[in-house]
């Protein structure tokens, strides 16, 4: 009997053994798999890992797929910021129709509303004050994004800072999340009203007369939400404001009711 657990033992060591040569030879394998899969990516992308580096962190040189050496971009301005032309659009979407290309019909509408949220979304952002609460816009920040499908999705963004770190950042949009969350609110006349540690996280309140939501959160700061109309709303947000009412005091700041009008809500 103890010879059978010592053949077992050893067996059982000799498999583990074996198991363990195994993995290593499977990982070998895996890895050169991986190098293989890198290298022919880098190929078909003109890389090359071997390559030295100079002092700013990037290659002088990079290979192309043909092997040939050529200069690596450095710099550019980048591309100017084009919205659709809407007229343009329009037209050719009304030729594409006539001639039955209704995909091209199609896309040249689409063309065209993006263009047309694009006009108005730098509307209201030049609608916007120059300063809210002493805090200057900042506008290399500004934002305009639309999906071009009727104004589902259509945002437009500005921050205002000082040179200490408070700041407010404005948010118009239309996104179906945020007004679930807020009309699910109203609908409860806000009964549903957060408290943690006998502090109310957000509540209701009003900005313009327009009914809103204010939240307070230690790591973010202040938020009010301020539906408009019937798929809109105006969201702020404040970062280091001092209290409650100085946060409200910005909100109100804004003429809600233009921008309501420029995006025709009612």
């Amino acid at each position: 009997m103890k010879k059978l657990s010592c053949f077992m033992l050893a067996a059982g060591l000799c498999l583990l053994h074996e198991s363990a040569s195994g993995q290593v030879l499977l990982n070998r394998v895996r890895s050169n798999i991986e190098k293989k899969a890198e290298q022919a990516v880098d190929k078909a992308m003109g890389m090359d890992r071997n390559q030295p580096v100079n002092n700013a962190g990037s290659t002088e040189t990079s290979t192309g797929a043909d092997g040939t050496s050529r200069a690596r971009n450095k710099g550019g301005a980048g591309l100017v910021f084009t919205p659709p032309d809407v007229k343009v659009n329009l037209t050719d979407a009304e030729g594409s129709f006539k001639a039955g290309k209704y995909g091209e019909a199609r896309y040249a509408i689409q063309q065209a509303m993006l263009g047309v949220e694009m006009e108005i979304g730098q509307k209201i952002l030049k609608s916007l004050p120059e300063t809210i609460s002493g805090l200057k816009k900042d506008t290399e920040q500004d934002q305009v994004t639309s999906t071009g499908w009727g104004w589902v999705g259509l945002t437009i963004q500005r921050a205002y800072k000082d040179n200490a770190d408070k700041e407010l950042r404005v948010v118009v949009a239309n996104n179906a999340a945020l007004m679930t969350g807020v009309n699910l609110y109203f609908a409860n006349g806000g009964a549903a009203a957060q408290t943690s540690g006998g502090k109310q996280n957000w509540k209701q309140t009003k900005v313009k007369g327009n009914r809103a939501i204010i939240e307070y959160d230690e790591s973010s700061g202040y938020k009010v939400s301020v539906p408009i109309g019937q798929s809109s709303l105006v969201v702020y947000e404040g970062v280091n404001f001092k209290n409650e009412q100085d946060m409200l005091a910005a909100a109100n700041t804004l003429d809600i009711d233009g921008i309501k009008k420029m995006l025709g809500e009612k």
